[in-house]
């Protein structure tokens, strides 16, 4: 990870917008974030004694709509961490089309640390700070890193307790018996798989032929994974914060899912019902993963996995970003000059936001969609945004991920300018 996220994300937006010949007083105006909460959540813990959490949320820009975004738990959070990736919420969501500005929000936290009781306390400590900052028409959050539905949950219910109203629109990912969309689960995944099947019909890729690995074994990498060896994908690398297993034959991606969840381990096993067994492997660092001779290489895990020093050793022909910011913006040339097709994390992990707002939509329309129906707009989303930023960046000789800025920062851009920019009014 570079030392200022944010600024990386910052620089490349203005880069990507000023070879896109897009106003500098648009991008002027991505440059500065709308709003930040930064709040001390005292929690009582489970001895008696109190303790303080940092938690913090960006409003990053709302053109387009209310900010939406996620809220992640982990002890490396950071301000600029948080306002990086509420800006490539912003981008993301103006690619695929939805109508959402771009959030983010965090807690500075291990939560392997705490009960289940403390954790629930936390999060909702975390919302009674938030309370009068984020709204169904104003700010919707949703999960992110170490987050799940159950957390969204008692986020849900803390604001509307707080409110006096019932308002299930003001968090997505809720568990579905509170108000979530069905298809949320493995809507990230599912985002990243769709984009990979349209780049196979591109590149002409046979899916029993495409050797596939896969860093981060969590929501995303988990669905994406399962979704793509029903496709006849192999699986040969898999990997956790811990590590990474190795099997040039591929694995068995239930089984070893099944087994974490048992046991908390990533083991290389083929499980029969009950009972499963270990496979042949290699055992491998997350590093050594990355320069995996493989087809696809799929980053889910944290941002920043790839950078200039190791960019040189990749050796993947195409990067699906599932995770944010996996790559730093000084390895996309390294990368590029190779010939690796990059399908970047505005486009490729957009899944998860959509079928948020699938959920936002539900909620506001007091009725639920089937699975069949969310599923089948996610595609029709999902492929309309991939064939437009491949068509842009065939048309305007560009990368994928410059494409999808460009696209993302020309929507924006005529937003604001439908308000008047200088050129209007000195006109």
């Amino acid at each position: 990870m570079s030392e200022n996220v944010f600024e990386d994300a910052f620089n490349r937006v203005k880069s990507i917008g000023k070879s896109a010949k897009v106003s500098p007083e648009i991008i002027d105006g991505l440059m500065h974030p709308k709003a930040i909460m930064t709040a001390s959540l005292p929690v009582r813990m489970d001895d008696g004694s109190t303790k303080y959490f940092t938690g913090i949320r960006c409003q990053y820009n709302n053109v387009l709509g209310p900010t939406k975004g996620g809220i992640r738990y982990h002890p490396d959070v950071t301000l600029e961490e948080v306002q990086a990736l509420a800006l490539w919420m912003t981008i993301k969501c103006a690619v695929v089309g939805l109508p959402y500005g771009g959030g983010k929000g965090g807690i500075i936290v291990d939560p392997k640390e705490l009960s289940p009781m403390e954790l629930e306390r936390l999060s909702r400590a975390y919302v009674r700070a938030m309370a009068d900052f984020i709204g169904p028409q104003n700010d919707i959050p949703a999960p992110d890193v170490y987050t799940n539905a159950r957390i969204m949950g008692w986020m849900a219910d803390e604001f509307e307790a707080i409110k006096r109203v019932k308002a299930p629109g003001v968090i997505t990912g809720k568990p579905v018996r509170l108000g979530g969309s069905l298809g949320r689960d493995d809507a990230t995944g599912r985002g990243a798989y769709l984009c990979i099947l349209e780049l196979a019909k591109k590149q002409k890729l046979a899916p029993e032929k495409t050797t596939v690995a896969i860093q981060g074994f969590g929501n995303g990498g988990y669905h994406v994974a399962r979704l793509l060896q029903n496709e006849g994908y192999k699986i040969v690398a898999i990997s956790d914060s811990k590590g990474a297993i190795y099997r040039k034959a591929g694995f068995d991606v239930d089984s070893i899912y099944k087994e974490k969840q048992k046991s908390k381990e990533l083991k290389a096993v083929y499980c029969d019902h009950s009972v499963c067994e270990l496979v042949e492997h290699e055992t491998i660092s997350n590093s050594e993963l990355l320069e995996l001779d493989v087809d696809i290489l799929i980053p889910a895990a944290l941002e920043g996995v790839i950078t200039k020093e190791n960019a040189k050793n990749i050796q993947a022909k195409y990067i699906v970003e599932v995770a944010n910011g996996p790559v730093e913006s000084d390895a996309d040339q390294i990368l590029d000059d190779k010939g690796i097709i990059i399908i970047p994390d505005v486009l490729a992990n957009a899944g998860g936001v959509t079928v948020s707002y699938f959920e936002w939509a539900q909620n506001r329309q007091g009725f639920a969609w089937t699975l069949e129906k969310v599923h089948e707009r996610l595609g029709h989303i999902m492929r309309s945004a991939f064939d437009d930023v491949w068509n842009l960046a065939e048309k305007e000789k560009r990368s994928l991920r410059d494409a999808a800025y460009t696209r993302a920062i020309r929507r924006i851009g005529e937003a604001i300018e439908a308000h008047g920019t200088r050129d209007y009014f000195n006109s």
